[in-house]
């Protein structure tokens, strides 16, 4: 029975990695979609580089620094290509897989804002670091059963907040760092041209296809079911069971609910119900669950999305007509922002220690110091990351190749003829 058991569980968890990398094809219709119609090859093939590196990067390095000393030290043993440290029961393959398809969707989040002016090589470069350094060190803190993760008695964590810092799949951990990194690499580049009048006034650039980029939501919104339920990394017994039945039913009211609040938000701002909004608005209530998807009650999901999807609207006007970041797809906001305010209302509807439930502050103080510590790591490392290569090779291409578009520039080819 307990092979039976074993089985079924690896099942899932290669079930669930298989639809988080369905997320990789999901993320790349959206930015595209997203963007004008002159820049969707290099849109496309950005998405998959990503997947490429990260999965080779990953494997050679990132896992180690993930995974290894057993959660000892300020990252884990950088094992390159031998995996035989980790000590889980689930195969070393089938969950290095897993871990891998989630470190390409942290390096994916930053290309959309850093759309249709970005140098493809530097590009490359700037992914291959996330994959490498950023992404495995803050992960090894977390998901490494690192320090803010540490429950032991005599820990930073539990003697300073009697709780850990928890984030079930990622909306710190995988999210809010892409957000971040992708702010910060938007700020660096500088707006699109004609992005921004003579007297700072935003123009809008609309997008060449809202059916690509309601598609990819729509496989956004299909990879999340493996994304959360999947962290639960087991199926089988009663527990596993019903776990995964929640974390899946979570997801999807807090989802439906970000894409109502963001429509009824827009309507009653803008007159008119903004498809393209709303659709950020279902990613930004699945981004927001993410973190305390199996913690919260169903009406917490539903809280969770109703709030991240009405924030959303404003946070995307206030980086755009108040700080001037040029964001074409709105990845700040949707996983930056989102994702730092679905790890903190996870501090305050969490059922078994959540502020609102009667459990004193401790867990919320956690969850804060989690995400503060996360996001300034990802902050620093984003700084030195684009304003270096921006200072030594430049992050930009020239102005000629942003009018007529990167397809033909940068790959000799386009999507469209």
């Amino acid at each position: 029975m307990e092979d039976i058991a074993l089985s079924l569980d690896t099942v899932w968890m290669l079930l669930a990695a298989m639809l988080v990398f369905w997320m990789q094809p999901g993320f790349a219709l959206c930015e595209a979609g997203f963007t004008r119609s002159k820049n969707t090859a290099n849109i496309l093939f950005k998405n998959l580089v990503d997947f490429i590196l990260g999965s080779l990067l990953f494997f050679f390095v990132g896992f180690g620094l993930m995974f290894g000393c057993d959660g000892a030290g300020f990252v884990g043993a950088p094992n390159w290509g031998d995996l035989s440290f980790y000590k889980g029961a689930l195969p070393v393959e089938g969950f290095l897989m897993f871990e891998t398809v989630f470190c390409a969707t942290s390096a994916t989040i930053v290309s959309g804002a850093m759309a249709e002016r970005t140098k493809f090589s530097m590009y490359i470069i700037y992914s291959a670091v996330i994959s490498l350094i950023i992404y495995p060190i803050e992960g090894h803190w977390t998901w490494g059963s690192g320090w803010l993760c540490d429950g032991s008695a005599d820990s930073f964590m539990t003697t300073t907040f009697g709780d850990v810092f928890h984030d079930f799949a990622g909306s710190a951990i995988v999210h809010s760092v892409g957000g971040v990194l992708a702010l910060i690499g938007a700020m660096a580049l500088g707006a699109r041209r004609g992005k921004y009048s003579q007297d700072g006034k935003s123009r809008a650039i609309p997008g060449h296809s809202l059916t690509l980029a309601s598609l990819g939501v729509f496989i956004l919104w299909l990879g999340w079911f493996g994304f959360n339920p999947g962290s639960q990394l087991a199926a089988s017994g009663e527990v596993n069971r019903t776990a995964i039945s929640h974390v899946l039913l979570t997801t999807n009211l807090a989802a439906a609910a970000g894409g109502l609040a963001t429509m009824a938000v827009t309507w009653f701002k803008y007159g008119k119900p903004s498809l393209s909004l709303t659709l950020n608005g279902v990613l930004a209530g699945l981004v927001g669950i993410t973190a305390g998807c199996d913690a919260v009650s169903s009406m917490g999901a539903v809280v969770i999305g109703l709030i991240c999807g009405v924030v959303l609207v404003y946070s995307i006007e206030f980086i755009d007509n108040k700080l001037h970041i040029d964001d074409p797809v709105g990845a700040s906001s949707v996983h930056g922002v989102c994702g730092i305010l679905g790890t903190i209302l996870t501090g305050f509807l969490a059922v078994d220690n959540g502020l609102l439930y009667g459990h004193g502050w401790g867990f919320l103080g956690a969850q804060c110091f989690g995400i503060l510590v996360i996001d300034a790591w990802a902050a620093v490392c984003g700084v030195v990351l684009f304003y270096g290569i921006k200072k030594t090779k430049g992050l930009r291409v020239n102005q000629r190749i942003e009018d007529e578009g990167l397809d033909i520039y940068e790959h000799g080819e386009s999507c469209y003829n």
